[in-house]
């Protein structure tokens, strides 16, 4: 039985609580002791929502299952309502699992009707920010997919709601919760390679514009104006319902997508959690212009190549003074073979895992939000350095492209008024 509205009150409040004395121990004011996590008894596990239940969804809904004794999924939203029944379906090992969730259409109507401690979103690009702004402001913690964002603005504004609101956020790029990767980027990390100059990483592309499709009919249980969310307003057609990750108009592309995986292992490896490229120039010529390969400089001198269609997918390839290292999802390989001793820890990935544990402790988690609007920043500036087809000289500072007022236009999409981001 779950336990009342009133617990799961307090329990948030104890959680707000815990957060903000999280930070006056950092900085010195408070002893760490003060800020340890409350216990959670049986009857009062974390109340998660989700948002999205698409593919991805099923991944993150049996690693939330695999937390059953601190953590249960009770509602979940999606604007068309048979994909909730599909994933409710979609448990082998417990077919009446989804019986118990509420469901709903428009996520607002769920954060305002339902008791929640945290929320899962899994939705498409262009949806998951402002989903996530809300939730904040509703004192939830989030787990949101990447990439982070649509935009890096948006993006920005999501990092600065995230630390307002004191809210633990873990962005979906769980190969940072993978202990063999983590032994393989650590290794590079501390110099295992000695100086890298050049690091190869898949050539992903960008989207496509979502012209020439016919207007069809729009389905049955689905709310077609809020899968839009921000963006124009298209007639509705099947491919942009089933595959948005190829348009433009809801996406940047496999870039953004398992791009950010492999500029996020790249980043870690490297210890550039807090460092972006300063230019990004584009070097090979291309039939459409998202496919187009770019160079990446950085300011320690290393560069990264994204000019071939080959190479690990989730990963890259690192090339030093010592020899060089594939680090790809779940796997590494040296050259030579000896470099790095073989890994022979855990194979467990616990990303969802992490993120709970750090919803009790607040601490921050593997995938900080400031690490996935990085990634997700670089993602984004390939994109209009492909667009452009000129050299992005890149202010990080002041996150805005520098000399070119064309390019610097890029960095925003334009939102619907009646899906306008909450003020921050």
């Amino acid at each position: 039985m779950n336990s009342s509205p009133q617990n799961h009150a307090s329990r948030r409040t104890a959680l707000k609580s815990i957060g903000a004395t999280t930070a006056l121990a950092a900085s010195g004011v408070l002893p760490s002791t003060i800020y340890a996590a409350p216990s959670t008894s049986a009857s009062d596990k974390l109340r998660v929502g989700l948002i999205g239940a698409g593919g991805r969804a099923k991944w993150l809904t049996r690693a939330l299952s695999r937390e059953s004794h601190r953590a249960e999924l009770v509602a979940v939203s999606d604007c068309y309502l048979p994909q909730i029944d599909a994933l409710a379906a979609d448990n082998e090992k417990d077919p009446t699992a989804g019986d118990s969730w509420r469901r709903y259409q428009n996520y607002e109507q769920m954060f305002e009707q339902e008791d929640l401690d945290a929320v899962m979103i899994a939705t498409p690009d262009h949806v998951r920010v402002r989903a996530a702004i809300i939730a904040c402001t509703k004192g939830l913690d989030v787990y949101a997919e990447k990439p982070l964002s649509f935009s890096i603005p948006e993006g920005r504004t999501l990092v600065k709601a995230v630390r307002k609101h004191e809210r633990i956020l873990q962005v979906g790029t769980q190969q940072r919760s993978t202990p063999i990767n983590q032994y393989a980027c650590e290794f590079i990390r501390d110099g295992g390679l000695g100086k890298v100059a050049t690091i190869l990483v898949k050539k992903y592309s960008g989207s496509r514009p979502a012209t020439g499709l016919a207007r069809q009919p729009v389905p049955e249980g689905m709310d077609w104006n809020r899968f839009c969310d921000q963006a124009t307003l298209l007639d509705y057609h099947e491919q942009l319902h089933r595959r948005w990750r190829n348009f433009d108009t809801f996406t940047g592309g496999p870039i953004c997508d398992r791009g950010s995986h492999a500029l996020d292992m790249v980043h870690l490896a490297m210890g550039w959690e807090n460092v972006a490229p300063t230019r990004i120039e584009p070097t090979t010529e291309a039939e459409n212009d998202r496919d187009r390969g770019v160079r990446l400089y950085y300011p320690d001198g290393t560069v990264i190549r994204l000019e071939s269609t080959d190479g690990p997918a989730f990963g890259g390839i690192f090339i030093g003074e010592r020899g060089k290292i594939e680090i790809n999802r779940g796997r590494f390989a040296c050259n030579p073979k000896d470099l790095l001793q073989p890994f022979t820890g855990s194979q467990t990935e616990s990303h969802v895992g992490n993120w709970l544990d750090c919803i009790e402790t607040r601490e921050q988690p593997n995938a900080p939000v400031e690490v996935g609007h990085l990634i997700t920043s670089v993602a984004h500036l390939i994109n209009i350095c492909r667009i452009t087809g000129r050299t992005i000289n890149w202010d990080a500072t002041k996150e805005q492209i520098i000399g070119d007022d064309a390019a610097n236009a890029l960095l925003i999409k334009e939102r619907r008024p009646e899906f306008s981001l909450p003020s921050v």
